[in-house]
């Protein structure tokens, strides 16, 4: 095991945030299994108590998930100059069979964990605890992917050893280098994809911003679901076209496609504002979506068209941020189209 600071935090935040959600988790079951709001009870009463406590840890818990994704990331940078043949993050998770996996965990759980923050967001606005089960249905699903998420990096970190030759980024992603996710993702088309971009980012920011000016009614509920549906193909047409036809005009260099040296210091860190706009933008639009079902709940009628507003502005704003970002390395560099 690497003795590196980043690496430390990530094991010992990761067991602190997994022995929190199974307690919470266990008590979430036990709340499932006898909430009644109709009874006069003391268990009744005890789990209403009990309720914003297990709210209050779950937030924070879930609020270090979301921010380690980014620490995640850039540990694996930090640790590349320990490995022959490593140039960023992107060779470091390749040292060990495990480091995509848990990246790709990490991604689906910061997804995930907003969405849950979200939620609870808005059942603390309504006077009868409204979204109190969906709450910790989803608590539930979420557990064991966070549990599974800090096995396998405990695995990967444990395994790392310096005298590992691992990949260059420039034979992982590219299109003439070795298969994998890397590989196949550069050699998407660059053009087809830039439209995608530009086609999905723009339809989720329209419809946020349409919503803020049309929230209530039907035709609110309809343009938050069609602002989750854009937000979370935005998401995915962002982090493809960041490796096929972003970073080259980044990099100036037609054949480097790599997503992590974005988040080096050579080029700007551009990579951090422009995957937290994506990705916060992607959650707070699926955010506004997934609150759609709450607008019929009489306690939060009000509520959460008002919440679902500012998530689909903040949406808008974001996803706005990110092709400006976007198009701004684009038309400074001097690479030719």
């Amino acid at each position: 095991m690497i003795l590196h600071p980043g690496v430390l935090a990530l094991l010992a935040g990761s067991a602190l945030v997994s022995a929190l959600l199974l307690v919470s988790a266990w008590n979430g079951l036990v709340i499932l299994r006898r909430w009644d709001l109709a009874s006069g009870s003391a268990l009744q009463l005890s789990l209403e108590r009990r309720t914003y406590l297990v709210s209050t840890i779950v937030g924070y818990v879930l609020a270090f998930e979301v921010v380690s994704l980014f620490l995640y990331v850039y540990t694996a940078d930090a640790l590349a100059p320990m490995f022959t043949g490593a140039m960023c993050a992107a060779g470091t998770l390749a040292a060990d069979g495990w480091g995509y996996p848990v990246l790709v965990l990490r991604l689906a759980n910061f997804v995930l964990a907003g969405l849950w923050l979200v939620v609870n967001r808005a059942d603390t606005l309504g006077h009868d605890y409204p979204l109190v089960r969906p709450k910790y249905v989803l608590l539930l699903a979420l557990t064991p992917l966070v549990l599974a998420e800090a096995v396998l990096q405990a695995r990967y970190f444990l395994a790392l050893e310096p005298e590992v030759i691992t990949s260059c980024c420039g034979s992982l992603f590219s299109r003439g280098g070795t298969s994998g996710v890397g590989a196949g993702l550069a050699v998407l088309p660059a053009a087809p994809l830039a439209v995608a971009l530009y086609a999905t980012a723009g339809a989720a920011g329209g419809a946020g911003a349409a919503f803020g000016r049309w929230w209530r009614g039907a035709r609110g509920a309809a343009l938050a679901v069609l602002l989750g549906a854009a937000a979370a193909l935005a998401l995915a047409a962002g982090l493809a076209a960041v490796v096929s036809w972003v970073s080259p005009y980044v990099y100036e260099l037609p054949t480097h496609r790599c997503p992590f040296c974005l988040l080096q210091a050579e080029y700007g860190w551009v990579g951090y504002p422009l995957y937290a706009t994506l990705l916060g933008g992607a959650v707070c639009g699926m955010g506004a979506g997934v609150l759609v079902p709450a607008r019929r709940v009489p306690s939060l009628a009000e509520a959460v068209p008002a919440l679902q507003r500012r998530l689909a502005i903040a949406a808008a704003v974001l996803f706005a941020l990110f092709a400006a970002i976007v198009t701004w390395k684009v038309l400074a560099s001097h690479l030719a189209a």
